[in-house]
């Protein structure tokens, strides 16, 4: 085993260690190597994470995978390089051969990831976090962080919210038996809804994303939930301070006062 081989490996037990914590650890995600630097720079963060789609919009492509696999893959590496905290990437529904792309990013010095199930048949879909696992231990990374995503509430459309949760604990639970450290449940769920998904679980093995209208990160805290990130919307915020600059200065104004020099 080489010494980088040993260094990631290292940092995937650090990051794992993060989400076992019962401090809550929250990842705002990033998508190219400024971000990756200015928010590594923050006092409190800890780990960071891509976010897909942003990375997909940033160089012209619609979220879903249509960006080539090897072109998310080099800007992964890119944010990698731009970094010494441990680093996750989202990587969509695994481009159609999810073992070979995790064995691509710890390649490039990625240590967790983020998995949709794209609500495939259940038995496929668990099937596709052991062989990830598999590969992530094979790589020299056993303690690799696959957050198993499942779209239960993403695409419930009309469904019974009774159902539709019933639906994301069933396939959490086996994605935990498969392997999967954490699990992903995307939505905008309320206090009930975590409450459920933690007892089923049990603490420290749900990740939530943070958008309005979920409980506060202190009340996730002490419901039990490992992690909440904020996917595309941290690229959202920054391009709405760009539209806001751009609105100040057609109205005659310019840059705000607590601008800071980040770059």
């Amino acid at each position: 085993m080489t010494d980088t081989d040993t260094d990631l490996a290292a940092q995937a037990t650090e990051l794992l260690r993060l989400h076992q914590s019962a401090e809550l650890l929250t990842v705002v995600n990033v998508w190219d190597t400024i971000t990756a630097t200015v928010v590594s720079d923050i006092a409190g963060t800890k780990a960071l994470a891509t976010a897909s789609h942003s990375i997909a919009a940033s160089r012209g492509y619609e979220d879903g995978e249509k960006i080539p696999v090897d072109e998310m893959i080099a800007e992964v590496a890119r944010i990698a390089k731009a970094t010494s905290l441990p680093l996750s990437a989202d990587l969509e529904g695994g481009y159609g051969d999810a073992p070979e792309i995790i064995r691509k990013a710890i390649g490039v010095g990625v240590v967790g990831a983020n998995l949709e199930d794209q609500m495939k048949p259940l038995a496929e879909a668990a099937a596709q976090v052991g062989a990830v696992m598999k590969a992530a231990a094979e790589a020299g990374v056993p303690d690799f962080v696959l957050n198993a995503r499942t779209d239960a509430f993403v695409k419930a459309g009309d469904r019974d919210p009774a159902e539709v949760l019933a639906d994301a604990i069933e396939r959490s639970k086996a994605y935990l038996d498969a392997g999967a450290p954490v699990v992903f449940v995307p939505g905008r769920l309320n206090e009930e809804q975590v409450t459920a998904l933690v007892d089923a679980l049990g603490p420290q093995k749900l990740t939530l994303i943070g958008i309005p209208g979920i409980p506060s990160l202190a009340r996730l805290q002490e419901l039990g939930v490992a992690r909440v990130s904020y996917g595309p919307m941290s690229q959202n915020v920054a391009l709405t301070a760009l539209a806001k600059l751009v609105e100040a200065v057609h109205a005659g104004g310019g840059v705000p006062e607590d601008m800071r020099k980040l770059n």
